[in-house]
Formats: structure tokens, C-alpha cells, sequence
């Protein structure tokens, strides 16, 4: 049996761990919370901080090889293991580079991808020395997460809601389409590609809505996108799997906007969706498998179930019922016994290759299933 930890024991750890049942594999997760969504489904749970240097050397001991499930992890413990002969995916160079955003955007002007221009800022007071790149997007160079550290400063007035911390500056662009593509990298270096997704938003929670898989998008931008999301991962010079998130705009550009090094929200359709899912195919890479096929058995959309909107406390699930009547639904509940308004509580995968009926059946989950809290705010 191979023996694997996982750094980070939420739903990504929870899914990865589902799939790894099919494997040869003794898995770990380390992770500060005991009641964790991945928590009751690995071999072995330590309880520790993913981001103490200590606590990760600990962790690695004795292990085969160690991925990650968020990027907030101590790179250089994986740094040491790596020397000690614990493989680790992604790399932590690649980690390094994504993990920091200002190196990420660094990293795309290097190899001369598309991403929108930036400045890199070090506090709130130098961005009155970019007045004139105004409107702006402001991301904090490390910790966001989930549309959190993330800042639009439209004017000058805006600028005391910027970050007084390291960050970058990016300049807005009208956004026509959010697009998705998911590449396996093996460890010959061999690639293998998801179809894109097209990604739509909450915009009041700054969370992914829902999202289609093909993306409707023209063969050109399929190309350039493809083209793109390639480039990313080759240039990390690093197995795994590796979310490349990008957007057109009105004069049919492409930009790439930020990398994910790790299964991604927007892959959670392949699940169902196609032959070998995101989850299936980081288990291959690490074991030296054989890269699975990424092509869709059937169209699909996928839902984010998140926490409604004034209410806190133990789950209730409202709904849930008339949502798995829904002719070829599947539901995924992560077992995060409290919600909270926007929280990622599961998400809802629905296939069928007609793109109107998939919208609708969309649209009919988030006006059917809603999940409460038992105390309302």
C-alpha cells in the first residue's frame, strides 16, 4: 500500500479520499479540526497546523508521498520532506509560485501569458501613487481565499478600502466570460486536459454560482484557452493537477487571472461528468498511473450549495427530497455539521446533453434546496 497524506481536511480532502477507496492506498490527513469533512473517511487523522514548519515534518514521516488541498501550507516543510525523499504534488516550487500571488502574476509576465496588467503594492498608502490605473482590482498577495482578499478600488475615495499589506494591483477588464480548464500533469511530464467550464458568479457573495461544462465558447477561444491553460502547467514544471482560471473579453482576448495548484471547485463535475474525474485522475499522477481520459460522457452543471442567507448554527437541510427526485441529480453534502450565510456546504451535478434543460434544472436547485441554520441572525 502506498502511503499518502493529505495537508488540509476539508471537502477537497473529503472528495479525494471517496475516490481513493478504489486505490491501493493508506491515506492521512492532518488538519486543526477534528470534525473536519475528511476527517472520518481517512486511514489515519492527526490533528496539527498545516502551516507549523513542526508539524508537517511530523506529519510527513514515513509517508510515500503528501498533497495538498489548500494552498495555505508550510512550503518549507515540503521543501524538507521532498530532500528526505517524500514526493510531494505539487511541487513546492510550483506551490511557491501559485501560492504568492505577486510571484504568480511574475510568473505569467515571464513566460509571456496573457494576465491582465498589475503593480505589485506593499501598503494602502502607495496606491495613491496609482491613481491614474484606476479602476482596479486589489489582491492580497497571500491568504485569499473564496472572493475574501480580494478589493475593486473604483476611484480615488476608494483607496481606504485597499490592503495595507503586500499585494498587486490589477487593472480591470470588462469580462465578457469566466472560463475554467483543469490540466493533469504526470511525472513524465505528460499532459492531459478537461474541457473548459464557463463559470458564473454570485456577485454579492464573490463565490462561484454555478457552472456548464462545455463551456459555449467559439473554437477560437477554445484554442487560445487550451493553448493557454497548457502553457501554465508546463511552465510549473510540476506533476499534479492544476486549475487554470481565465476570462474573454469584448475583442475575443483571453487572460489568464489565477492558477489553482490542486483539485479545484471547477473540476467537481468530472465526478460524474466524465470518464475520470479531477479526484481520480491526482490519485493516478501520484501513484504513476496512467493518465485517465478527460472526456465528458455527458454536458453538465454544476451547483454550489452554500449556507443562506440570515441564518447560523446546525445544518437544515430544506428541499433536499424534491432536489434527488430530479431525473439524473447527484448531490454531494460535504458533513460540515454548522453553516453560516455563503458557506460551502455541497454541491449538486446535474448531466444531460441538452444545455436549456440543464440551466433550468439549475435554476430549479437554487429556488429548491436552501440550507439553514438553526438560529437565524
Amino acid at each position: 500500500m502506498t502511503k499518502v497524506g493529505i495537508l488540509g481536511g476539508g471537502q477537497l480532502g473529503r472528495m479525494l479520499l471517496q475516490q481513493a477507496a478504489n486505490y491501493p492506498l493508506e491515506v492521512s490527513v492532518m488538519e486543526k479540526d477534528i470534525d473536519c469533512p475528511a476527517a472520518k473517511l481517512c486511514h489515519h487523522f492527526i490533528q496539527g497546523d498545516i502551516t507549523n514548519f513542526d508539524d508537517v515534518i511530523s506529519f510527513g514521516e514515513g509517508l510515500d508521498a503528501i498533497t495538498i488541498e489548500i494552498e495555505n501550507v508550510n512550503i518549507d516543510a515540503l521543501y524538507e520532506l521532498e530532500k528526505r525523499g517524500c514526493k510531494v504534488y505539487p511541487s513546492p516550487d510550483a506551490l511557491k509560485t501559485i501560492k504568492n500571488k505577486i510571484l504568480q502574476k511574475q510568473f505569467y509576465s515571464l513566460h509571456n501569458i496573457p494576465t491582465p496588467e498589475f503593480h505589485v503594492i506593499h501598503s494602502r498608502d502607495e496606491l495613491h501613487q496609482h491613481i491614474n490605473f484606476l479602476p482596479a482590482v486589489h489582491k492580497l498577495a497571500t491568504g485569499g481565499y473564496d472572493g475574501k482578499g480580494v478589493q475593486i478600488i473604483n476611484n480615488e475615495n476608494e483607496i481606504n478600502l485597499g490592503f495595507d499589506a503586500p499585494s498587486i494591483l490589477e487593472k480591470m477588464v470588462l469580462i465578457v466570460k469566466e472560463l475554467a480548464i483543469i490540466v493533469a500533469v504526470g511525472n513524465d511530464g505528460t499532459t492531459a486536459i478537461y474541457p473548459p467550464v464557463e463559470m458564473v458568479f454570485d456577485q454579492t457573495l464573490n463565490l462561484l454560482d454555478y457552472q456548464i461544462c462545455p463551456a459555449n465558447i467559439s473554437e477560437n477561444i477554445l484554442w487560445k484557452a487550451e493553448a493557454l491553460a497548457l502553457t501554465v502547467a508546463r511552465n510549473l514544471k510540476s506533476p499534479g493537477i492544476f486549475a487554470v482560471e481565465m476570462f474573454t473579453d469584448a475583442e475575443n482576448h483571453v487572460w489568464v487571472n489565477e492558477t489553482a495548484p490542486r483539485v479545484h471547485n471547477s473540476g467537481h463535475h468530472t465526478i460524474e461528468a466524465h470518464f475520470s474525474s479531477q479526484f481520480d485522475m491526482l490519485w493516478r499522477i501520484i501513484l504513476n498511473y496512467p493518465l485517465g481520459n478527460t472526456n465528458k460522457i455527458m454536458s453538465s452543471v454544476m451547483v454550489n450549495l452554500v449556507g443562506t442567507e440570515g441564518y447560523t448554527g446546525n445544518a437544515v437541510y430544506e428541499g433536499l427530497a424534491e432536489v434527488l427526485a430530479i431525473p439524473d441529480a447527484y448531490v454531494h453534502l460535504y458533513g460540515k455539521s454548522e453553516t453560516k450565510p455563503g458557506r460551502k456546504m455541497g454541491h449538486a451535478t446535474i448531466i444531460s446533453d441538452e444545455r436549456q434543460e440543464l440551466l433550468h434544472q439549475a435554476n430549479k436547485i437554487k429556488h429548491t434546496l436552501f440550507i439553514k441554520g438553526d438560529k437565524k441572525l
